[in-house]
Parts: structure tokens; C-alpha cells; sequence
């Protein structure tokens, strides 16, 4: 189904309800620069950290389409959790894993209260931006606890730019894109309204700060796109 939420006057704030559920899949493609590309990369790491009898969780797992991939190409026997607070999504999620018969564990969830299990590979697909600045650290040093040794964070993010001129550049091209993907100015200027104060993300600089502050020995960018980027913490 394609994405039409922003065609018409918004009422309220962006939150992943039943209509945004519906056509998610679509919104991530032709919202999300190079889209493929990042859960491309993501699936490498993810799959080279995962060991057999081991966990992986995906937090804000969406339609679980990761998750979906992840388990076609998995060599071995491994738990895949996607936590996801939103009803909707888990719904449509759970649709999909049935159609494809596969084995990944979906729960409805705050991933800021949920009991982790020892893990080898935490995954956030741009999920942190999502959580309020003063609890993210929070949630960053529960997913180093929560891996073991050797283990890894992967997580995609919307990055802004501290440089004045450079930031409203970088708004500027990521606008560009979605016009090209058939996104009307009315629609842009709707969904990021709805947006304010609602997604919040921090620069490059401020998510590895964040990363190596939980813990993590290392943290880089391992892929950009813009103000889009996915990085990789290593414990």
C-alpha cells in the first residue's frame, strides 16, 4: 500500500498507528535515502557477530522486514527478537513472519523497560532519535549491558549538522530526495510538522560520543548518506 498519510491536514503529532503501520514499508523507501543499502550493511555485521545458540534484538522493529532477511540467510539455530511499542506494527510484523514461516520472537515492548537477555548483536534501526534526550543515554548503556563481550550495536540514525548553512543544505538535498520519490511539498512540509519535537537527532559527533560514554570501545560511521547514517559500536 502506498504512502498517503501526509496528503491531508494533520491532526496530531507523527506516532506509528494503524495508518502508518499499514503503509510503513513503503514510507521507509521513499523516505530513507539508500534504504537497501543501509540494512545491506547492517545484515553483514549482524550475521558475522551472531553465533549459533545465540540473540539478536532489533529494537523498534517495525514490520520486522529485517529481521525477516536476517532469518532467511541465517546459517544456524539463533533467537531473533523484535521489540516494537507500538501495537500496530507488531500486527503487521507478525503477518509477515507467518507468510514467510519463519522462527523470529515479536513482542510488544518498551524498549526502555524490557528485561534484556545477554545478547551477541543489538540492532536500531532509526529508533534512538525516536527517545527523548535525556533517557537515550540510558536506553545506549542498557544495550551495552545487555551484550556480551565481543558483542555489537548497529544502529541507523537522522543526523543534523551543528553548521548553520550546512544543516539547512543538508535539509535542502534530503528534500530533493523525496520529491523525486513522488513526495508532494505539501506532504514534506506536513510530515515534518508532525515530526517537531517528536524525532530528535543528534549529530555525528554527539552519537559516538553517546556510544563510547555507555561503554563501547569503539564506535564509527560505517555508512552516509547525507544527514543519514548508520554506525557501528563495538564492545
Amino acid at each position: 500500500m502506498g504512502d498517503k498519510v501526509f496528503t491531508k491536514p494533520i491532526k496530531k503529532q507523527f506516532e506509528f498507528d494503524e495508518e502508518v503501520a499499514a503503509v510503513f514499508d513503503d514510507m521507509l523507501h521513499r523516505s530513507v535515502p539508500h534504504y537497501e543499502e543501509a540494512q545491506e550493511i547492517t545484515e553483514f555485521f549482524a550475521l558475522r557477530y551472531l553465533q549459533e545458540g545465540g540473540r539478536l534484538y532489533d529494537l523498534g522493529s517495525s514490520t520486522a522486514t529485517l529481521l525477516i532477511s536476517i532469518a532467511k540467510k541465517l546459517p544456524f539455530d539463533a533467537e531473533l527478537v523484535g521489540l516494537d511499542n507500538s501495537k500496530a506494527m507488531i500486527e503487521q510484523a507478525s503477518k509477515k513472519v507467518a507468510a514467510f514461516g519463519l522462527d523470529i520472537v515479536l513482542e510488544e515492548a518498551d524498549i526502555l523497560r524490557y528485561e534484556y537477555k545477554k545478547a551477541d548483536v543489538v540492532v536500531s534501526n532509526y529508533t534512538l532519535q525516536f527517545i527523548r534526550p535525556l533517557v537515550r543515554e540510558e536506553l545506549v548503556q542498557k544495550v551495552y549491558g545487555a551484550l556480551r563481550d565481543e558483542g555489537v550495536f548497529i544502529f541507523s540514525e537522522k543526523l543534523i549538522s551543528h553548521h548553520k548553512r550546512l544543516n539547512k543544505e543538508l535539509i535542502d538535498f534530503y528534500y530533493d530526495f523525496k520529491k523525486a520519490q513522488g513526495y508532494s511539498e505539501f506532504e514534506i512540509m506536513q510530515k515534518r510538522e508532525a515530526l517537531e519535537n517528536v524525532l530528535v537527532p543528534y549529530s555525528e559527533e554527539e552519537n559516538i560520543a553517546m556510544a563510547k560514554k555507555a561503554g563501547f570501545g569503539h564506535c564509527e560511521v560505517i555508512f552516509r548518506w547525507g544527514n543519514f547514517a548508520t554506525f557501528i559500536a563495538l564492545k
